[in-house]
């Protein structure tokens, strides 16, 4: 439990150790008087209250507040986005509402009979209880940027204070974005839980966001999210490729109407920089409130050593805060909270993963080797028996004409190839089933392999994560893959005005559709998007094998029959040197498993198909274990029936099938903070045994406090998480 010290005279005798967080001394002399000032390479760009005065328009900062952007839990709730005055071109305070909508309802289920508005939601207090209200929580918000010194970087970090912030027992939230998402990620996760707190909320994208380029007219998203030529956005330029206007001219005459993506393009390999742009974000929020509540006398009220500092956020997000976590050499970081966290493990030996006592084989792989495994061999695979959910409608890939077809040739050119075996589909189809559960996957994880491939999870992240570790350009068309807005047939168009200029709102820093989507430019016939793509060396529509085959021997450094890559290319393979550059930037990325025994909770669902547990939940805590060793302080939750997406939960099937994992995201930070301040033991570790709604997909009957039991402070034996030697032991 961190010393909370409260006196001024303590906080100054202790500024020494503020360095980190970006306080510093202004001499060497012991009677140099502390100074506040903005940490190295942060430029603020702006200061706005928002005191929540009316809710609604979102035309005025009087109009918003921190957490809903003036909408409130009715607003959020809202099934249609807020209406912008001027579509065409929407102000910035219309943007920033319309992201924190778009956000908001990205990361958790925004139905009434999933729990939003009574188990969690602007409107529950943080003791759990739903009440009448709107949720908004007026203060403060700065925005700012953090660059490497190249211009390029710009990452974005808004700090927000909120009116409740009480100075005599200061705290701080860490929120990352999750996934590719803008500043605003984290907002529905940690940003919440903080600004019911009371604490100061520090959002960064951590180098990801809806950095939207289009080369056909050299126009970009500024940092607040309004569209601007490269040249009129000037210092606010979020991202632009960087290439030269001879080069983008060259460019369009052979790619026309391609867009490049922040994360994917920068050349930067931003997820290497996640941690320390966590630890940054913080840096800022210690200059944030000592800006706003230091005096001439006591210019530094709040230090590393007296300010509460959690970590908290899910996904990528929970990546960066266990990142940032590892990196802490200065104690800033008190305790971390991570839900669904990629893990990226540094290796797959020397601890184990079992389940219901027996070894788990196939584990602790990285993100890009298991996402271009699983590109492969998804589509194939969700033919099968065992992974059939038929009763989805929206998500259903297998029920979308054509789909079903596709899928089947893909099996096919996987069996042409000696990737998988069996006569005919069925058995080509489970054997491709059988070969994802050896690579990480489990029977859980078995009916979610259809919508996440109908989503394009797989060929979006195969194309984008390669590209984003290799650091190539968006001129390199890295295994003949680019993005684009398509028309119905996949072919590749210009982005329409509307959606460009509302990018910032809508999109989410992938090529989701919204607008860029993954295009195979060597598709036979023209280039088209990866579900209308057919492969050169099938001659069938198949969801563009060879670019599948490409982008797996990127990460393996081998071709699909296991030959060493060349300096020549063809449409299966990249050259030597392309996959060289890629597993160097996947080497950049990964964790360590030592957070320093700093008290840690990680959270994860069992049936996470995108994060699967066995690649980073179970094998990150079995590490962790091997590594510390008595010293760790790291916890595990498993909880049953929960997987990536809330957002899913209200769509026919996910409804009967599936409880939120956002409510014991909530719980664990309940769980972080009462143990930081109070001592309060954290939760040991468990499964937690949820009972899903069950009922008619597409109508699943309210959700109760007995599907979704809390997390318990003395779990029976069946459900208790432990260790057998070097491995982590699952209950089954």
């Amino acid at each position: 439990m961190k010393l909370k010290l409260h006196s001024i005279a303590s906080a100054v005798k202790l500024v020494a150790l503020a360095g980190a967080a970006g306080t510093f001394l202004s001499g060497c002399s012991d009677v140099d008087a502390p100074v506040n000032t903005l940490p190295a390479g942060i430029t603020q760009q702006s200061l706005t209250s928002y005191p929540a005065a009316v809710t609604g328009a979102g035309d005025t900062a009087a109009t918003q507040d921190l957490l809903t952007a003036g909408l409130g839990r009715t607003g959020l709730g809202a099934a249609a986005a807020p209406a912008y005055a001027n579509p065409l071109a929407p102000t910035a305070l219309e943007l920033r509402r319309n992201a924190v909508y778009g956000n908001y309802r990205a990361l958790l289920d925004p139905s009434v009979n999933g729990g939003y508005g009574t188990l969690y939601g602007p409107n529950v207090d943080i003791s759990g209880v739903a009440t009448n209200g709107e949720g908004l929580i007026p203060g403060r918000e700065s925005i700012a940027t953090l660059d490497d010194g190249s211009g390029r970087k710009r990452t974005v970090i808004a700090v927000q204070v909120p009116d409740s912030f009480n100075p005599a027992a200061p705290c701080l939230v860490l929120g990352p974005s999750s996934g590719s998402r803008g500043v605003y990620g984290a907002l529905a996760t940690a940003g919440e839980w903080g600004l019911k707190h009371g604490c100061a909320v520090a959002l960064t994208d951590a180098g990801k966001g809806v950095g939207l380029y289009d080369l056909s007219d050299d126009t970009v998203n500024r940092i607040d999210g309004v569209r601007a030529t490269r040249t009129d956005a000037g210092a606010l330029n979020f991202f632009a490729a960087g290439i030269t206007d001879a080069a983008r001219t060259a460019y369009n005459a052979l790619f026309p109407n391609r867009l490049a993506l922040k994360q994917v393009h920068s050349q930067l390999n931003p997820e290497k920089d996640w941690g320390n742009d966590t630890l940054a974000a913080a840096s800022y929020a210690l200059f944030v409130l000592n800006d706003r509540y230091g005096t001439p006398s006591a210019p530094v009220p709040f230090t590393t050593a007296n300010t509460l500092v959690i970590a908290g956020s899910a996904s990528n997000g929970g990546a960066a805060v266990l990142r940032a976590a590892e990196l802490d050499s200065s104690g800033l970081i008190d305790g971390v909270v991570a839900a669904e966290p990629v893990t990226e493990m540094p290796t797959a030996t020397g601890y184990g993963i079992q389940f219901g006592g027996v070894p788990v084989v196939g584990f602790g792989k990285t993100l890009a080797d298991y996402v271009t495994y699983g590109n492969l061999y998804q589509p194939c695979a969700a033919l099968a028996t065992g992974a059939a959910m038929t009763e989805l409608t929206t998500f259903n890939f297998m029920l979308i004409a054509g789909m079903t077809a596709r899928a089947t040739a893909r099996c096919t050119g996987l069996a042409a190839k000696g990737l998988v075996t069996g006569a005919d589909t069925a058995a080509r189809s489970l054997d491709a089933l059988n070969k994802l559960r050896a690579f990480g996957w489990t029977p859980d994880n078995d009916q979610m392999h259809n919508a996440h491939y109908g989503l394009g999870n797989a060929p979006i992240l195969s194309a984008m994560y390669p590209t984003m570790y290799g650091r190539f350009s968006v001129t390199d068309n890295v295994c003949n893959a680019s993005f684009a807005q398509v028309d119905a047939t996949g072919a590749p168009v210009a982005v329409s005005a509307l959606t460009k200029a509302q990018s910032f709102a809508v999109a989410n820093g992938t090529a989701n559709g919204t607008p860029a989507t993954t295009v195979y430019n060597d598709s036979v016939g023209g280039a088209r998007s990866w579900q209308l793509a057919t492969s050169t060396s099938t001659g069938a529509q198949d969801f563009g094998l060879d670019n599948a085959l490409c982008q797996r021997a990127l990460v393996t450094g081998v071709d699909e029959a296991g030959a060493a890559l060349t300096a020549v290319a063809s449409s299966t393979r990249p050259t030597a040197a392309q996959s060289a550059a890629v597993r160097a930037g996947i080497a950049e990325v990964l964790l360590n498993g030592n957070l320093r025994a700093k008290p840690t909770l990680i959270v994860a669902g069992r049936s996470d198909a995108l994060v699967p547990v066995n690649n980073n939940a179970r094998a990150y805590v079995a590490l962790n274990r091997v590594l510390e060793g008595s010293a760790s302080k790291v916890n595990y939750i498993e909880v049953a029936n929960a997987q990536h997406f809330d957002t899913f939960i209200p769509f026919a099937g996910f409804d009967t099938r599936y409880v939120p994992l956002h409510l014991y995201f909530i719980r664990a930070m309940d769980a972080m903070y009462a143990h930081l301040k109070s001592g309060t033991a954290l939760p040991p570790s468990q499964l937690v045994r949820t009972t899903p709604r069950g009922g008619v997909p597409g109508a699943a009957p309210a959700i109760a406090a007995a599907n979704v039991p809390p997390i318990s402070a003395a779990p029976l034996v069946a459900d208790q998480i432990g260790f057998a030697g070097t491995s982590v032991n699952v209950p089954n």
